[in-house]
């Protein structure tokens, strides 16, 4: 390291070392919890004051999820306690929480016209899983435990659906499996699906201006109109873009052995992470109305 050393570069090895203390330490499907936490805050800014005043109320029962070590006490909390229980396990050493892997992502082939059908069998993806947690959460019958998981869910799943390697692939398993490196970072483990998770992430979302904020009511309408289908197909057509970037040119060849994203391609893609994040708070925002203020 030198003395004159940017402040651009050190910030990018600042950003490296947490990547690669989280890819020790978090799944690696996860969107990270900068992502989460985000979309959990713009939804949490943007939905009705009732709204608010419901999600405060199941949350104060997530005691009841038996999960002290992955606490859901507030909306950004709960975005990643779906990630969080993963590790978790009973006393016989079964997975309390691995019914849900699956929920977290579809595998939608970005080189094939859009289909959900083979990526979702058994409702076992991530679009679904938004729809069925937001009737839970709608639910006044259920018990105050269903509620409160589903609402963590519903926050995190929409997140997961707004990454866009949670929704398209070229069957690499969301560009696990594709190598890569960011910029001059470039440590093995790194892959096209981490950069998406964390430091993509992290470096879009924390350019200015801030995401977290009251969007006016028209912006509102305009990003978060849609059905959970329509929406799923806009994250899929922003993988064949991320896909298409680091590749720098036609995204359904086959894939080299290892990707090489330029800090051209880093830049060209922020602007994308930005609005996936924010049309990702909205839509939450949106589902949050409808299942606890009556909204349509």
């Amino acid at each position: 390291m030198t003395l004159g050393m940017s402040a651009g570069m050190t910030r990018l090895i600042r950003v490296a070392v947490l990547a690669l203390m989280a890819l020790a330490a978090s799944p690696a499907a996860a969107f990270w919890e900068y992502g989460h936490e985000t979309v959990a805050a713009i939804a949490w800014d943007n939905v009705k004051p009732q709204t608010r005043v419901a999600i405060r109320r199941i949350l104060a029962r997530q005691a009841l999820l038996d999960t002290p070590t992955c606490p859901a006490r507030t909306i950004e909390e709960a975005s990643v306690w779906p990630d969080c229980v993963k590790p978790l396990r009973d006393a016989d050493g079964k997975s309390r929480f691995g019914y849900a892997y699956s929920w977290h992502y579809q595998n939608v082939n970005i080189c094939e016209p859009f289909d959900l059908v083979p990526a979702c069998k058994d409702g076992n993806c991530v679009s679904v899983q938004i729809d069925r947690q937001r009737r839970i959460l709608a639910d006044r019958r259920a018990s105050a435990k269903d509620r409160a998981m589903a609402l963590a869910f519903l926050v995190h799943f929409v997140g997961d659906l707004h990454q866009p390697l949670h929704a398209g692939d070229k069957g690499d398993r969301g560009g696990n499996d594709a190598k890569a490196d960011y910029g001059i970072y470039g440590p093995d483990r790194l892959n096209l699906h981490s950069i998406w998770d964390g430091l993509l992430a992290e470096r879009a979302i924390s350019a200015p201006p801030p995401l977290v904020k009251r969007y006016p009511a028209a912006t509102r309408r305009r990003l978060s109109a849609g059905t959970i289908t329509d929406w799923s197909r806009e994250s899929w057509q922003a993988a064949h873009r991320a896909y298409a970037v680091a590749m720098h040119g036609e995204p359904c060849q086959p894939t080299p052995a290892r990707l090489k994203m330029t800090d051209a391609d880093i830049r060209a893609l922020e602007p994308l992470m930005r609005q996936e994040v924010t049309k990702g708070g909205l839509r939450l925002a949106r589902l949050l109305d409808a299942a606890l203020s009556g909204g349509a």
